[in-house]
């Protein structure tokens, strides 16, 4: 048998997630060990440093200028108001005046200093929200649709996120002790992770839950899921099951790759919660944990293939697994945006926050605008995959102060934006995130414009395209599934997909490889065109490459066994056309 990673071993002798956390908040020291670093992240925060300053800092002698990013666990996005003005105050006291909605439905902040992770963390625990398991080998933040429709079948879907967060919750002790001063457990108490064990998961477990039809949350992309499928009058007739969705990879590994999950099978609605936990303890007990580059849920499906995995997941469950029931409505993708009816004589309103960052610029007051909202109308909050916010249970009569406000304070109305930059995304990067090899949140917004620019010139500058950006491979930004996205490979440096659609049931290709971020709308100039002059009715850009050139070069290679490409097509594990 082959030995256990490095990581595996340290959180079997960490003592249930303490190691020497304790004892490094009391050192003098700003950062932590290698080993505690693995151990902060089941505690919701990763160390990071200003890679801005990494240079001048050196010719100074001085260290790296570290701080941690520090994450909320929010299931499904739900905050009372009283909840996100307690969040705003902290971004002012211990971080750097902003909060980052998540693309996984959370709040992060970015620049804690070490000796103020315990007065963050408290604070963030006395607005009845946790930071334990928003990171680590654990089921991470549960995401579910945002509709903020008041009908039963939504709000069963959103207590279900819940359900499941209350349950795959680590069951130590270590995280009151440490951070919030709680009483030490004693040798005559026996702590036990009843469902994890002592090593946890082989790596990250994430999971969406949406409804038929509905996939706001790219509910493929990850670990598990449910589909909540409604019966004749509306209401929950019982979910289908995902399982081994990913996208992650890593640049030079042909062994790693993006994947959409598979369906396993249709349960009763009693049961949705249990067949999350019946996948999750399958990864638990097969899933790798020699190679934490192959250790995700969907390497697991891949090497013993998922007949395999239905098969056990039926073996272990203590309920009847159907087949998947077929739903006959096209998946949609909406991000509610501006003013929705709820169905109950109330309205949400939609604000879109680009790439999540909430903050006070010369030219745009997002964060003040918000936080004067929320005070004036105390509405309900929903944090969307797409990294904006919904406030809900507005009355009608306040649509036109709350648009006025926003304007007031310099934030875009959704209906004036384009198509592109209203369903962008990008993950941080630069200058914090450490695994980062290319910008993204800094150099989005410049890239659109050309993107804007282009587009406006073959009258689609209306058109809904899907355009995300990440820093590096590992898919934060979820970039496998949009219209077009950049996934950057090395300073100003990218990989170029094409494909994938809103509805997120589709992997992108890789179009281009090694593309200079100046070049990039040059070499997608020619499929716009192309689009623009032959797509059919209102079809998407993704699907019209998808028809056009993804099933042309298909029957091409099975009719001549070559590879004849018409487009810089290349294949990258197994986003296959």
């Amino acid at each position: 048998m082959s030995e256990k990673s490095k990581v595996e071993e340290l959180k079997l002798q960490s003592q249930l997630l303490r190691g020497t956390l304790a004892e490094s908040l009391k050192s003098n020291s700003d950062q932590f060990t290698d080993d505690e670093l693995q151990l902060i992240k089941f505690h919701g925060m990763y160390q990071q440093d200003d890679r801005d300053l990494r240079g001048e800092r050196r010719k100074a002698g001085l260290d790296k200028a570290y701080s941690l990013m520090i994450r909320c666990n929010i299931p499904a996005g739900l905050l009372s108001s009283q909840q996100y003005l307690g969040l705003d105050n902290i971004a002012d006291k211990f971080a750097n005046g902003s909060l980052r909605i998540t693309t996984r439905q959370s709040i992060q902040f970015h620049g804690v200093l070490k000796q103020e992770i315990k007065q963050t963390i408290a604070e963030i625990n006395t607005q009845l929200i946790t930071t334990l398991a928003a990171c680590g080998d654990v089921q991470r933040n549960v995401m579910a649709s945002i509709a903020p429709i008041d009908r039963p079948i939504y709000h069963q879907i959103k207590a279900v996120a819940k359900e499941v967060t209350r349950e795959l919750l680590p069951k130590t002790n270590a995280y009151h002790e440490i951070w919030l001063d709680g009483e030490k457990v004693t040798e005559d108490v026996p702590e036990i992770e009843d469902f994890y064990g002592n090593a946890y998961l082989p790596r990250k477990f994430k999971t969406g839950i949406t409804i038929a039809g509905e996939n706001g949350i790219d509910v493929y992309s990850y670990d598990a899921g449910l589909i909540a499928i409604p019966d004749s009058k509306g209401d929950l007739d019982g979910f289908n099951v995902l399982a081994g969705g990913g996208l992650g990879m890593s640049h030079g590994r042909e062994n790693t790759f993006a994947q959409l999950a598979y369906e396993l099978g249709f349960v009763a609605p009693e049961n949705g919660v249990e067949a999350l936990k019946v996948i999750g303890s399958i990864y638990r007990d097969f899933g790798n944990r020699e190679d934490r580059k192959q250790a995700r849920l969907k390497y697991l499906i891949a090497e013993k293939g998922a007949e395999w995995f239905v098969e056990e997941f039926r073996r272990r469950a203590p309920f009847e697994l159907q087949l998947s029931k077929n739903f006959d409505l096209p998946i949609q993708y909406d991000d509610f945006l501006g003013p929705r009816d709820q169905g109950n004589g109330l309205i949400s309103y939609g604000i879109f926050v680009q790439n999540g960052r909430i903050v006070d610029a010369e030219n745009c007051r997002m964060r003040t605008a918000i936080r004067t909202l929320i005070e004036r109308f105390n509405p309900g909050i929903v944090l969307t995959p797409q990294q904006s916010i919904l406030l809900t249970n507005l009355s009608p009569e306040s649509i036109p102060e709350v648009e006025k406000v926003l304007q007031a304070h310099g934030v875009d109305l959704a209906d004036g934006m384009s198509g592109i930059r209203r369903y962008s995304m990008a993950c941080p990067a630069m200058p914090t995130c450490g695994l980062a090899v290319a910008e993204s949140e800094r150099a989005i917004t410049q890239v659109l414009a050309q993107f804007e620019s282009l587009l406006q010139t073959f009258g689609l500058e209306d058109e809904p395209i899907g355009f995300r950006m990440t820093g590096c491979p590992n898919g934060c930004a979820r970039p496998y599934t949009a219209d077009i996205a950049l996934v950057g490979r090395r300073p100003g440096i990218y990989h170029l997909f094409v494909g994938g659609r809103l509805a997120g049931d589709t992997l992108a290709d890789l179009f281009a490889g090694d593309v200079k971020i100046e070049e990039v709308v040059e070499v997608l100039r020619p499929l716009i065109k192309q689009w623009a002059t032959d797509r059919v009715g209102d079809e998407g850009l993704g699907e019209f490459y998808q028809r056009v050139h993804r099933n042309t070069e298909k029957k091409r290679r099975q009719l001549t066994g070559k590879e004849t490409p018409t487009l810089p097509l290349i294949q990258l594990g197994a986003i296959e056309a």
